[in-house]
């Protein structure tokens, strides 16, 4: 038996979903049409600093998983040995014929945002639309697939924009969770990181990957009776054109550093240019001052500073801010330092520090009944507002300024004519009493957030190369206001309804709390 594909195949799933989906097919209603939303209901909050806006990562390797997936023999023998209290079967054998000649993927369709793509709470991430039963089945991987991808997405690029343009590169892979660090490396390149040292990835993506030397080397060769200059020199014979050395295992400033400087001077003697030192644990912001004063007196003043040591957006912007304060003491040029600063993130952002999930949903909005053309919304029923999806087939429409910033998410009901040239009223998804009253015109520009990935199983959208969906990250985010893009205390981003669907919406709600079925 292959272990692998029982678990990341189509039993990659929990067990709700099968006794669902049996309960679905004992009564009938497994091939009833329903449509499915995906979306999170909250920013990241990482406790002392919040996120304003998201970064959509994760469809490509979700469509991927579709496509390969098909229930094997082994599946359904798992599944037929399994016992209730009773002793009895769980699923039937029925059930489990239906399921391995049936319960394929290929009858569901897909609408979803594009990956890199700016997104916020409420809006529809992922739409699929297909049987009851096997819309059922795909919830528990879409969610696997799609949340912890745009959780790190977020925290890449609210990393990359800390580092005003310097590069970033991800280093995460050996503090990630098992093999969802491929998943958190794909999804940091997404979101800002320039390169990582995940290596099969890199090839994979089409990058070089990254890296320098560990502290263990330096060790070694002084455990062998050594010293940190002959490991240096090891390392830069070994790799002339490509010398990074660590400068911090003994002392940055008194050893580190000049014995680097020692070794760039001979590579240069040899025709070769140094890349850099990297410094991983000190005050990184006075240290890079003091080393760029060293490094441009010794005539290497174009030379890399890689600094690491469990970054993340606040470090990363209190070392700038502290080196823009202090640097001119020592007769360094701030922003000429600040430009060769190279930030190299792990921990903090494979596991998105702070905020270690996206609390990413999945809900029923829309079925269709026996001989109906017509859709009819589902809407759930909850304590909490914020628990209340809104119902029905929609659209999400992203509506643009005369400055062409992003000003507000608009989700409306999937017949709406939606007319910016009107006025329209735009209402809170959760609160009855905050709206906003768009003018006629104030919308310049409306664009459609989701497009189709998927039709019957077929692909039917070209995925996008990385520096594609890189480079509409930048454009999504540079559409955003100031405020929105803050590290702390973002401003708010409008996400609203139209009042067609904010009317449905109440009335679903006051039709259910009756006990009257519609």
């Amino acid at each position: 038996m292959n272990n692998q594909r029982l678990t990341e195949g189509f039993l990659f799933t929990d067990q709700y979903q099968l006794t669902m989906a049996q309960l679905y097919f004992r009564m009938g209603l497994h091939e009833v049409p329903a449509q499915f939303e995906h979306f999170f209901r909250r920013y990241p909050d990482y406790g002392s600093h919040e996120a304003g806006y998201c970064i959509n990562a994760g469809l490509e390797p979700f469509v991927d998983w579709i496509q390969q997936t098909r229930v094997t023999d082994d599946d359904i023998d798992q599944l037929r040995h399994q016992r209730n209290v009773a002793g009895e079967q769980v699923f039937a054998d029925d059930f489990l014929s239906w399921l391995k000649n049936s319960a394929d993927f290929s009858a569901l369709t897909i609408h979803a945002v594009p990956e890199g793509r700016v997104v916020h709470p409420y809006l529809p991430l992922t739409v699929v639309e297909g049987p009851m039963a096997i819309a059922q089945l795909l919830e528990t991987s879409l969610l696997n697939h799609l949340n912890y991808p745009t959780l790190v997405a977020t925290k890449a690029a609210r990393i990359s924009d800390s580092a005003r343009g310097c590069a970033v590169l991800e280093f995460g892979l050996r503090r990630a969770q098992g093999f969802g660090g491929n998943a958190g490396t794909r999804a940091a390149l997404i979101g800002g990181a320039d390169f990582t040292s995940n290596v099969g990835m890199s090839h994979s993506l089409g990058l070089q990957p990254k890296g320098t030397h560990a502290h263990s080397m330096v060790q070694l060769f002084m455990a062998m009776g050594m010293t940190e200059l002959d490991a240096f020199r090891a390392y830069a014979d070994v790799y002339p054109d490509d010398c990074l050395l660590l400068v911090d295992t003994i002392n940055t400033l008194e050893i580190g550093i000049p014995n680097a400087l020692t070794i760039f001077n001979e590579l240069v003697a040899k025709g070769h240019k140094p890349v850099g030192i990297r410094i991983d644990s000190g005050d990184l912001a006075y240290l890079s001052i003091q080393a760029a004063k060293m490094l441009n007196e010794a005539g290497f003043p174009d030379t890399s500073i890689v600094l690491s040591d469990g970054l993340d957006e606040l470090l990363i912007w209190q070392i700038t801010t502290q080196i823009s304060l202090e640097a001119h003491r020592y007769g360094i040029d701030a922003s000429k330092l600040i430009q060769r600063l190279v930030y190299g993130v792990g921990t903090n952002l494979v596991t998105s520090k702070g905020e270690p999930a996206l609390g990413g949903v999945f809900k029923l909005v829309a079925v269709q009944r026996e001989n109906e053309t017509e859709w009819r919304s589902a809407m759930k029923i909850s304590e909490s507002a914020a628990k209340m999806p809104n119902p029905g087939k929609k659209r999400v429409l992203r509506l643009y300024d005369q400055r062409d910033k992003a000003t507000a998410d608009l989700l409306c009901l999937h017949e709406e004519d939606f007319d910016p040239s009107t006025p329209n009223t735009l209402r809170h998804p959760l609160v009855h009493t905050r709206q906003r009253q768009l003018s006629a015109g104030e919308a310049t520009r409306v664009e459609e957030l989701l497009v189709p990935i998927l039709d019957h199983g077929k692909v039917v959208h070209e995925m996008p190369d990385l520096e594609t969906i890189r480079a509409q990250r930048s454009t999504d985010m540079e559409r955003l206001d100031p405020g929105i893009l803050r590290l702390v205390n973002p401003h708010i981003y409008h996400v609203s309804l139209t009042q067609e669907l904010w009317d449905l919406k109440q009335k679903l709600i006051k039709e259910a709390r009756s006990g009257k079925p519609s």
